[in-house]
């Protein structure tokens, strides 16, 4: 998984504070395959908006605010 995205990408969608819902689009090209979902103050709101995504294909990762 990490060589799939930059980590330019990581940085850009890692938040000051809460959870990034993030999606992996691996038809884009390198450095541009990351992008968001939506924010979450709670990681636990992330998890369940993660679990209840109806695409089962999507790889999906949630990134921890710093």
């Amino acid at each position: 998984m990490s060589a799939d995205v930059t980590d330019e990408e990581k940085k850009a969608l890692t938040p000051d504070s809460g959870f990034n819902l993030c999606g992996i689009d691996y038809f884009e090209s390198f450095g541009r395959r990351l992008y968001l979902i939506k924010h979450y103050d709670k990681y636990q709101d992330a998890l369940n908006a993660k679990k209840e995504r109806e695409n089962p294909n999507e790889y999906l990762i949630v990134y921890k605010g710093s």
